[in-house]
């Protein structure tokens, strides 16, 4: 299938710039994806919009502050002489970091850089009054860099005070103190996410609560959100995009619940595309889905089969992006894009702070 038969017409000012007041007042277009047709909802509602007997499938990572603002460390040559040079160290060009994930050893991380043509293979970056550098160690496509990184004190504390929340792209201003919070879900517990699981953003333990009142299961998973998630589609045949591995994790009291479930013949909510990446790939791997680690690999595009999802709540996603393709894998292209187009004229806010939909 061609990349350009996953796009569709989205006003800018349907992008979510900031959240709502209230996290569960976003609203929710219910699609049936068998038949097509679809509903013009509330997340409220959504304990009354499940059968009762679904088992909630939620990613519990924890977003942090991955994206680092500094300054690349240049040396400047200055003539002391007629013979003679006095090399001297300065801080050049500011320099844009956001972290995508661990790279093999504890203190490198693969990272894209902005502006990253001229930052070579050697060269430091500052952070901060210089509690944080780091030298790049390798050098890779697209502004991805591999950094080694020394920190004065715990790294981890050190990137948690001078980070910056990684909010995506498209929201177009700067991140502010509440953004910690909002773009981070009630239930996230733990892992290096540097993309919130936005489907989950809705959810209140208000909502939580009530889903469980109503019969329904809620099991935890988590995925490192990385690069793969975001990774841009940059093959034309939709089939030869490969996508970049993210780390998950399954618990044994959450296999086991999946396993019960499958055994009932109870349908699995999936709730975002990144549990639907943990779950499919396990399940691709074992037959069923497992107890483990592992990296998911899985892609999902139209003709891939489903083995471990039943339903699906997410987010809108970008045009011609490998998580619309997922979508469009999992309730049929025709039926997503109707009701996307649907979503644009019923001005339905789009992105990681907008409104969602659930497939069943």
């Amino acid at each position: 299938m061609k990349l350009s038969e996953f796009d569709y017409a989205l006003p800018p000012e349907r992008i979510a710039q900031r959240p709502l007041a209230e996290r569960d007042a976003s609203r929710l277009l219910l699609v049936d994806r068998r038949s097509g047709g679809w509903d013009d909802r509330a997340f409220r509602e959504l304990a009354s919009l499940v059968r009762g007997d679904e088992v909630i499938v939620l990613n519990n990572a924890r977003v942090f502050p991955a994206r680092l603002f500094g300054r690349r460390r240049g040396v400047q040559a200055r003539p002391v002489g007629a013979r003679s040079r006095l090399r001297r160290e300065h801080l050049s060009a500011p320099i844009e970091v956001l972290l995508l994930g661990r790279a093999g050893a504890e203190d490198c991380w693969e990272a894209l850089v902005r502006p990253g043509r001229k930052v070579r293979t050697g060269e430091g970056l500052v952070f901060g009054e210089g509690e944080l550098e780091a030298e790049v160690v390798a050098r890779g496509d697209y502004g991805r860099r591999t950094l080694r990184f020394r920190a004065a004190g715990d790294f981890r504390e050190t990137v948690e005070r001078l980070g910056h929340v990684p909010l995506p792209p498209y929201i177009h201003r700067a991140d502010e103190p509440a953004d910690r919070e909002r773009y981070q879900t009630v239930f996230a517990r733990g892992g290096a996410a540097v993309a919130a699981p936005t489907a989950g953003l809705h959810f209140t333990p208000e909502i939580l609560d009530a889903l469980r009142r109503r019969g329904c299961g809620i099991v935890e998973i988590t995925l490192e959100v990385g690069y793969g998630t975001f990774q841009p589609v940059r093959t034309e045949s939709v089939e030869r995009h490969r996508m970049q591995p993210e780390p998950y994790e399954i618990s044994v009291e959450a296999a086991a619940a999946l396993e019960r479930a499958r055994a009932a013949g109870r349908p699995v909510l999936a709730v975002g595309t990144t549990v639907v990446r943990a779950l499919e790939d396990s399940a691709r791997r074992h037959g069923r889905i497992v107890a483990g680690r592992a990296s998911a690999e899985a892609y999902l595009y139209p003709g891939r089969e489903f083995r471990g999802v039943d339903q699906l709540l997410t987010n809108f996603h970008l045009p011609r992006s490998s998580l619309l393709v997922l979508v469009a894998a999992f309730a049929g292209r025709e039926n997503v894009l109707g009701a996307y187009r649907h979503a644009v004229e019923e001005n339905y806010r789009f992105y990681s702070y907008g409104d969602c939909m659930l497939i069943r």
